[in-house]
């Protein structure tokens, strides 16, 4: 789901192959996204009558009970809803696939007959608003694969590990595959409070899901009974269930905020070598766990646990409390651990927004690099960069909701999402207080769902800083800036100019960026400034020597392309080139007035720019003049005259 190792792991996923822009880079990123591009592509499941009726209702508790095992798909069992009312309601609806058998279905215990069109069931009610109902399912069949049901099969898969040869059957509903195994409402909107999965499997089986395994019974039937119990809210594709020839290994956790140890619990193929090998890097976990409490708060179910279950995927899925996933990488594993907060404890409110959910997931494991290997994290954003910039356009924020490729793009979703968060980090220019709002907006939003301009709106809360312009132009904007300079020192002063380009729709990038500048006999210099138009000028007052060369954005904190970057001696010198002419500043310093005057004959005009490089007065004057600077905040400005042929003469001054 990161990039981990980019290249490292090209395990084919044929359906791709038709689609060239995701294929070329699936294989960096995690597998929800085969799964996504199977849903998406078939017709909608739900008319809007049909959604209109859906939202009558809200899931409390899910109940699964199924029987299951890891030679195939086939599921067998009762599912079920329970719910509350939101208005009166003559009908509950809700999906199940097609190709299932049902056998019953009992309302608050009472078989009860049922309307049943594809994969859409409406059962007949007579409830009142806000009255509590409970629906069973006694269902049966073989859920759809690739192979029988053309764009779809994703709910369900069962395969050999090419690797290891074990085989498993394992869920994987994101986004809307959940109905192609169990009963369900999907809607992103509407999550339970709580789920319990008990999963009857073959003995020389485990079976693994969400939260906490109360108990596993024999039943001297050859067959053993796995109940989990989850009782923290959580979405409809979240829920999981994986069954296969395991063992168990554990370690514990003890992230700041926890009470207790946090167990975590993982399921690995029951094979001589599968354990040996990825024993150290399951125990990574642990560090990770520890540091994302930190940054971004108690880890959401430290009551239950954190683990995962192995199957044959090219990446990892982050079923709450319990990941899918097919290897151990720390950039994966640190991804999908990220989204036990980002995605799981918060979820994007639309599919729009998955930013929310990738973006910051994404970027959690830029932190593992940063914070633990931090040799390996710069090398990590530079990647992450010239991925966002092999396509000149796209936006953060999903445009098109039904577009598979755009929703779970690797470049835009999964990469630029994690630069954003790197740049959001570096215009609040304060680490404390910026992992400070991210630990709020976890309580603030804690068991619910977001869009990105609620982490907007988190962040402006918090600091000084406006954010508006950065999502205007960077999660809603598409593109990035080219940044040219020209640079020069005169006398002690060093005078620069930083332009710059964009890519796409956005016009103009306005944000802070820092430049190193390179010094004869000193050391190199870091200067942040911030961009306010296609063209800004800055003045540094006593560099302290002769610049030789520039660099821009030089820890990554922006995407951006360099143009043109020299030295120009000519940059702002003319004055040097005409002796005769000399412009007289005074008082200098001064904290009310300022006198101007210039022997040039003709029209001048002057600008007064503050060390941000904003012009903060411009008028036209003849040979001589006065300001009134007695409003204007302390600090170095740049006294800029322009004559009408072009010329430029510059003096530096100080506001008392």
């Amino acid at each position: 789901m990161n990039t981990y190792n980019r290249g490292f792991l090209l395990i084919t996923i044929s359906i791709l192959f038709n689609f060239s822009v995701l294929s070329q880079e699936n294989h960096r990123y995690c597998s929800k996204r085969d799964a996504f591009l199977n849903a998406q592509l078939k017709s909608p499941n739900l008319n809007l009558q049909e959604i209109a009726q859906a939202k009558k209702y809200d899931v409390h508790f899910y109940a699964l009970d199924v029987t299951m095992d890891n030679l195939s798909t086939d599921i067998a069992g009762t599912s079920e809803i329970h719910g509350i009312t939101n208005e009166n309601l003559d009908s509950v609806l809700f999906e199940l696939f097609s190709s299932f058998t049902i056998s019953e279905i009992r309302v608050d215990n009472s078989p009860t007959p049922f309307n049943r069109i594809g994969s859409t069931i409406k059962v007949p009610v007579n409830l009142l608003q806000n009255q509590n109902f409970k629906i069973a399912v006694d269902y049966n069949g073989t859920p759809p694969n690739s192979s029988t049901t053309p764009f779809g099969g994703s709910g369900m898969s069962n395969d050999s590990s090419p690797s290891w040869g074990n085989q498993v059957t394992w869920s994987l509903s994101e986004p809307f595959s959940a109905y192609e195994w169990f009963p369900v409402k999907q809607d992103l909107r509407d999550k339970a409070d709580s789920v319990s999965v008990k999963i009857t499997v073959p003995n020389n089986c485990k079976a693994g899901s969400n939260g906490v395994l109360e108990n596993v019974v024999n039943l001297g039937n050859g067959t053993s009974r796995y109940e989990w119990f989850h009782r923290h809210p959580i979405a409809y594709y979240l829920i999981s269930v994986a069954v296969a020839e395991y063992v168990e290994y554990n370690v514990t956790a003890n992230p700041v905020g926890s009470p207790n140890p946090v167990v975590i619990q993982n399921y690995i193929y029951n094979n001589p070598s599968t354990l040996p090998y990825f024993q150290s890097d399951i125990d990574e976990t642990v560090n990770f766990m520890e540091l994302f409490a930190e940054l971004f708060g108690r880890y959401p179910y430290d009551d239950e646990k954190y683990g995962h279950c192995m199957a044959p995927l090219s990446g990892g899925m982050e079923h709450q409390t319990m990941t899918t996933q097919g290897f151990f990488e720390k950039g994966l594993t640190a991804h999908e651990l990220g989204h036990q907060w980002w995605g799981n404890n918060v979820t994007c409110a639309s599919w729009s927004d998955i930013w929310v959910n990738e973006g910051f997931a994404s970027y959690a494991s830029h932190l593992v690099l940063e914070y633990l290997y931090p040799a390996q994290a710069p090398a990590n954003m530079n990647d992450v960069h010239d991925n966002v910039k092999s396509i000149p356009g796209g936006s953060i924020w999903v445009t098109d909701s039904l577009n598979a490729a755009a929703i779970f793009s690797g470049r835009l979703s999964y990469d630029k999402g994690a630069a954003f968060v790197h740049t959001l980090r570096f215009l609040m220019n304060d680490d404390s207080l910026f992992f400070q709002a991210l630990k709020e907006f976890q309580i603030n939003y804690k068991d619910s769902l977001a869009i990105g301009l609620d982490v907007r709106n988190q962040l402006n809360m918090m600091s000084t800083v406006n954010f508006d312009d950065a999502f205007d132009q960077w999660y809603f904007g598409e593109g990035f800036p080219t940044y040219s300079t020209r640079y020069n020192t005169i006398g002690n002063d060093l005078y620069f100019e930083i332009s710059h380009t964009s890519s796409s729709s956005t016009p103009t990038f306005t944000n802070p960026l820092e430049i190193k500048f390179s010094r004869i006999g000193l050391a190199d210099t870091t200067i942040r400034i911030n961009i306010s138009s296609n063209s800004d000028h800055f003045v540094i007052p006593s560099i302290g020597g002769e610049v030789t060369s520039a660099e821009i954005d030089p820890n990554n904190w922006i995407i951006n392309n360099v143009g043109v970057n020299v030295k120009d001696e000519n940059y702002l010198s003319t004055q040097k080139e005409s002796e005769a002419i000399t412009l007289d500043v005074f008082p200098n310093p001064s904290s009310n007035e300022i006198n101007i005057t210039i022997n040039n004959q003709g029209k001048n005009n002057i600008q007064l720019i503050n060390m941000q490089g904003k012009s903060v007065l411009s008028k036209s004057f003849n040979i001589q003049t006065k300001i009134n600077i007695s409003n204007y905040e302390s600090g170095f400005y740049i006294v800029k005259i322009t004559n009408n042929t072009g010329n430029q003469w510059i003096k530096t001054i100080v506001k008392n």
